[in-house]
């Protein structure tokens, strides 16, 4: 989690972004057993964004928060 919020810095994101995307990308860790994302791919990120509609509930908005998040985890080389 340290290279993702040194890389959000270096990108000069809001604090308020750092926070959101960091709680997005633990939960989706965390719901995956807590795999290393480079161990997963697209059908985890499909299943966690699933789980959050279904399960639980949330909005369209937040559902794209998460997988703002995600998409910028991925975007970047994964540190190891």
């Amino acid at each position: 989690m340290d290279a993702v919020r040194n890389r959000i810095r270096t990108k000069h994101y809001s604090r308020r972004t750092e926070e959101s995307y960091t709680h997005w990308i633990r939960r989706f860790i965390f719901f995956n057993q807590k795999r290393h994302p480079s161990e997963m791919g697209g059908p985890e990120v499909e299943a966690f964004l699933s789980s959050l509609a279904v399960e639980r509930n949330v909005a369209a908005s937040t559902q794209k928060q998460a997988l703002a998040a995600i998409l910028f985890l991925y975007s970047w080389d994964l540190p190891d």
